[in-house]
């Protein structure tokens, strides 16, 4: 064999390594075990990183333990590779047992293993290995340094690397980015500022720092002046961060520009404005977002493919979701159990369950989440005891996936859309006496109105008072369920008692005040729904938001809000409504 051809197959290794090509590698290990190579030290160090990298530790581990030789590279590629499997436990027993002496990059490695895990005894070791390197000098490594402030800062020692980023020889960007998310994350804003602004920033930088600060949208806004500044902005790393942070505070429109402002946009930029438009309820941008994508032919991943079929769900939207699904039969053979359930939820929502039940048969494996959006479509589309034979057959032998509290939220709803009352109060036992269970605000919501739409109000109401959590008797949902039970049954004197309960709990809500309109109004007290009416209209802290609603057009969806008649085809759109209105007082409705 001429040393060009090892030094060849040697290089190829180290390829497999960096692209984490597993096959690859192991047919170039199978070619060296037939060329007599296998137990060359170089080699061998080779193959230990190689299966490292690709997350084959087992194998790593096997071909170590039968060197005849070990170097330090041996146990530097065996110890980085556990600790990048997250085995730092391991990786530490590894490092004790070393017979040749670490160097810096093995120092720095198991360091980030003692910080891995936040456990007592892997933080003692590395307080320890701390005083070793303080003895030896790689404290003044740079890398070695930065690894020890992290190590301290993911066990929450601020003050441990606080202490060693201040006695560092040479600070560098490294080491204050790491030390501003430190001080963001420890609430301490002005040192993390200032330390900010100390150094010229690049974009990590700017990315720890709006990570750190999110939620203050006028930090958030200095910050991004600043990263336009600089021409950072511009960039999808540092632009990615920025318009998440935006959607963060509900800021789409801030969020938009960002997106647009981005030079070379890719499949993260994309689907992090997605879910950012989804985030701020915004389901129509999300699915132009998708369309633009398409149209400049990125390749969809799982994460894209989930959102957009959310953002179908959101606006009901099942043509769109079809056309997915058919995109998704024609480029993916093996769909993710995440897209399956995202699509799943979106033909329940769109009120096709015949399509969320076909989906959810075809799949090779269900998860929780599986069984618990298939129960929950069934329920939410009148298929009350199709639920519960889901449910049964869920917790049936043949099955891993046990109920959790999400689960029964979905069943008791079932129970309530349906009218199955008796099912409902005894699944709602079962949840604690069999499922171990606790029930939780959802639960008893769920309840009270399965009672109040019965019309046992007053046993409705001695539910929640029988509560023995003060947090359930103190829940306005629940209360504003039973509110809604009362109007429609029209008990004006429970009513009013859980009005003013309501009122007390949520003085600025204004759904108390329409709902005793409308009770009074169903019994002729006229004089009552003026009051409540005027109070309304009164209150200066009360505001109602109007209603509104998506109407999908030729692919195109427009939004129609209650009492907005600046559309510019408002003459057309009130023609239609009034042949609408008489259509349906034709048929009787």
């Amino acid at each position: 064999m001429k040393p060009g051809r090892i030094l060849e197959l040697k290089s190829l290794l180290h390829n497999c390594s960096k692209t984490r090509s597993l096959r690859h590698g192991i047919v170039l290990h199978s070619l060296l075990i037939k060329m007599g190579f296998s137990s060359d030290l170089v080699v061998s160090n080779h193959l230990i990183n190689m299966y490292s990298k690709c997350g084959r530790t087992g194998d790593a581990r096997k071909l170590f333990d039968v060197m005849p030789i070990r170097n330090l590279v041996s146990w530097s590629a065996m110890i980085s590779g556990l600790n990048q499997a997250g085995m730092f436990s391991a990786a530490i027993l590894f490092f004790n047992n070393m017979d040749v002496e670490p160097n810096e990059h093995v120092y720095s490695t198991i360091f980030s293993a003692c910080g891995g895990q936040n456990l007592s005894e892997l933080v003692f070791t590395g307080r320890q290995l701390h005083s070793r390197v303080l003895k030896n000098g790689y404290i003044g490594v740079s890398f070695v340094a930065n690894s020890l402030i992290s190590m301290y800062l993911k066990s929450d020692l601020f003050d441990n690397a606080f202490d060693v980023f201040t006695t560092m020889d040479e600070v560098n960007s490294v080491s204050c980015n790491v030390m501003i998310v430190g001080f963001a994350v420890n609430g301490q804003i002005e040192k993390s500022l200032k330390l900010f602004k100390d150094i010229r920033p690049d974009m990590f930088s700017f990315s720890a720092m709006l990570q750190g600060f999110s939620g203050d949208f006028f930090l958030l806004s200095e910050l991004h002046c600043q990263a336009m500044k600089f021409g950072l902005d511009v960039t999808s790393f540092v632009g990615n961060v920025i318009l998440t942070m935006y959607s963060d505070t509900g800021s789409i429109r801030e969020a938009e520009k960002v997106f647009w402002t981005i030079k070379e946009h890719d499949i993260i930029s994309f689907n992090t404005f997605m879910a950012a438009c989804l985030h701020c309820n915004a389901h129509s941008a999300a699915l132009g977002v998708y369309r633009e994508m398409m149209e400049h032919r990125f390749e969809d991943d799982n994460f894209t493919l989930a959102t957009s079929l959310t953002a179908c769900s959101g606006l009901g939207s099942i043509n769109f979701g079809i056309q997915i699904h058919a995109r998704l039969i024609r480029t993916k053979p093996d769909i993710d159990i995440q897209v399956c359930n995202a699509l799943m939820n979106m033909y329940a929502k769109c009120g096709s369950m015949s399509h969320a039940q076909s989906v959810f048969n075809g799949m090779p494996r269900q998860n929780l989440v599986s069984w618990n959006t298939v129960i929950t479509g069934l329920g939410n589309n009148g298929q009350g005891r199709e639920a519960i034979k889901m449910f049964d057959k869920m917790v049936s032998n043949t099955n891993n996936a046990m109920p959790n509290s999400v689960t029964f939220v979905a069943l008791l709803m079932a129970c309530n859309h349906s009218g199955l009352m008796s099912e409902g109060i005894s699944y709602y036992e079962k949840m604690e006496s069999v499922y171990h269970i606790t029930p939780r605000i959802e639960h008893l919501a769920c309840m009270v109105d399965l009672l109040g739409r019965s019309g046992r109000l007053e046993e409705a109401e001695d539910h929640i008072n029988a509560s023995n959590l003060e947090v359930h008797r103190c829940n306005q949902i629940v209360w504003g369920s039973l509110l809604s039970s009362c109007r429609i049954h029209g008990n004006v004197v429970i009513g009013e008692r859980v009005a003013r309960r309501l009122l007390q709990l949520q003085p600025t809500a204004t759904s108390p005040y329409v709902l005793m309109a409308n009770l009074r109004a169903s019994d002729s007290r006229w004089q009552g729904v003026a009051r409540a009416r005027k109070l309304l209209k009164a209150s200066t802290a009360v505001n109602k938001e109007p209603g509104w609603s998506y109407v999908e057009v030729n692919g195109g969806f427009t939004k129609f809000t209650v009492g907005d008649f600046s559309h510019f085809r408002i003459a057309e759109i009130k023609m239609i409504l009034i042949g609408l209105n008489l259509n349906a007082k034709k048929y009787g409705f």
